[in-house]
């Protein structure tokens, strides 16, 4: 509202003085003069007590009592619930780990048309779409977990390994395409802020271990290539990429990240793959930060000043990950949270973890990550899907505000995916080509003493390294016949 100005008999500028004089006035022409009044003349009521209600107004815009959301009635902030649901109609939950397609293995052997299950009702344990609506889901990175083998001693044994977490894909994708009046694949962050717009939650894949890639760098890019969009640098095991925290939690050394695992981070990062560092020991996750050209992300770790477990992530790693850029999506197993007493974890211990996260990487950096349907054993409070509303308000409850929540419930992930994803385009952009590095103890095949070799040299170093003499025969005899007799070469 303009101040009202007084009462007026003439106005000019400074520059009408100069053109005062050659203005002519005409007695016969009709009055056409200017006549500005008071606005005190005619002023009302909003005029006389305009301050009074900007005053009232302001002070209710700054009342604790009151939170004001575009378009909708203010709330009490003490009115955890529908703060929670408002936050959760407007920003998307993004849980960064569940395994349920792990249990779609182990109980269905991944056969899912044949009406054992039907996951849009309420199931026994921790995860169906039912419950993950009343949880008010709105992403979730799903896991293409396969143990590790533990007849495999060695990097390049053989193994089932690679096998099965293609099937694990091929089973995620098959269930997320099955539902898609509830769920929707996707392999961006663009796509996951689209599919949530749409009401449906977005799915992603993460690989829980670098053992699942079977020690390639190769393999890395096909599984990019088949959707997979994170791959936990290692599980509870070595690879040829990294140490483990479960090799230090059992005595043995920290050899941190592996000649070769240097090169699985530079491609990673050149395809876009997000780095997980949860599973992998303190000083692989120090290397990592020490070379990675994008972002990292934990997909389901705690913080290590609270409980300290290997499986959590010191403070010196957490003030690096801020400037890296990165998240650490916290989680809720139990021995994780409370080592001493896990049996006695809750949703509180939970909130712990998260706000000591945030006060020292800074709520930019901190998300959700809870190993439903993965580990067996779960808070109290957070027992389930249903149950992140919960987990919501009592963040709010201990003074976390409506964006720090947002933050932390999905725009920081689907932050951090974007840059991660913007990276890759700038080194691609470069011309920079896929990494060619192998394992170096890794055995190859040595071909045949007659190939057609395409290189001077090649044939002689085929047969000094113990090439075969001649192609598989298939029991031909001298009689041009097959003849199960005749041994092949």
């Amino acid at each position: 509202m303009a101040e009202p100005q007084p009462a007026t008999e003439n106005i000019s500028s400074p520059g009408d003085e100069q053109h005062s004089s050659s203005r002519a006035v005409d007695p016969s022409a009709p009055d056409r003069s200017l006549v500005v009044h008071s606005q005190s003349q005619n002023s009302g009521f909003l005029s006389r007590f305009r301050y009074h209600l900007l005053a009232a107004g302001f002070a209710f815009l700054l009342t604790p009592l009151a939170f004001l959301w575009p378009g909708q009635s203010p709330v009490d902030s003490t009115n955890y619930a529908e703060r929670t649901r408002r936050v959760l109609k407007s920003t998307p939950l993004i849980d960064g780990h569940n395994d349920l397609p792990w249990q779609l293995r182990i109980e269905l052997h991944n056969r899912i048309y044949d009406g054992q299950v039907d996951l849009t009702k309420r199931l026994l344990g921790h995860t169906d779409i039912q419950r993950m609506r009343t949880g008010m889901v709105g992403g979730q990175f799903w896991s293409v977990y396969v143990h590790c083998d533990i007849h495999q001693q060695h990097f390049e044994d053989p193994s089932w390994v690679v096998r099965d977490t293609l099937e694990q894909i091929d089973v995620a994708r098959r269930f997320i395409n099955e539902h898609p009046q509830h769920l929707q694949y996707c392999d961006t962050a663009a796509c996951a802020r689209k599919a949530f717009k749409s009401g449906r939650i977005s799915s992603m894949l993460g690989i829980e271990g670098g053992h699942q890639v079977g020690g390639s760098i190769a393999s890395i890019r096909q599984m990019y290539n088949l959707g997979a969009r994170y791959i936990t640098l290692t599980h509870n095991c070595d690879n040829s990429f990294g140490t483990s925290a479960s090799t230090v939690a059992a005595g043995g050394p920290d050899g941190g990240l592996l000649k070769l695992g240097y090169e699985a981070i530079k491609e990673m990062n050149r395809l876009g793959m997000m780095v997980d560092l949860s599973h992998v020991s303190h000083q692989t996750m120090r290397d990592v930060l020490s070379v990675a050209r994008a972002p990292v992300i934990y997909s389901h770790s705690g913080a290590y000043s609270v409980t300290p477990h290997l499986r959590n992530v010191p403070d010196d790693v957490l003030r690096t990950i801020k400037r890296n850029g990165g998240i650490v999506m916290a989680v809720f197993v139990n021995r994780f949270l409370k080592m001493k007493d896990p049996d006695q974890a809750t949703i509180h211990d939970v909130v712990d973890h998260i706000l000591h996260i945030a006060e020292v990487c800074g709520w930019d950096c901190v998300g959700v990550g809870s190993d439903f349907s993965g580990t067996p054993f779960v808070p109290i409070g957070l027992e389930d899907v249903s149950k992140f509303p919960d987990l919501i308000q009592l963040l709010m409850e201990r003074g976390v505000t409506d964006e720090q929540i947002r933050l932390f419930a999905g725009e920081n992930i689907l932050r951090v995916w974007s840059n991660i994803e913007q990276r890759a385009r700038e080194i691609q952009a470069t011309g920079e080509k896929p990494v060619e590095e192998e394992y170096e103890a890794r055995e190859w095949h040595k071909g045949m003493k007659d190939a057609p070799w395409m290189l001077r040299g090649s044939r002689e170093k085929a047969i000094a390294a113990g090439a075969a003499d001649k192609p598989y025969m298939f029991n031909v005899d001298k009689e041009g016949k097959h003849n199960p007799g005749i041994k092949n070469v």
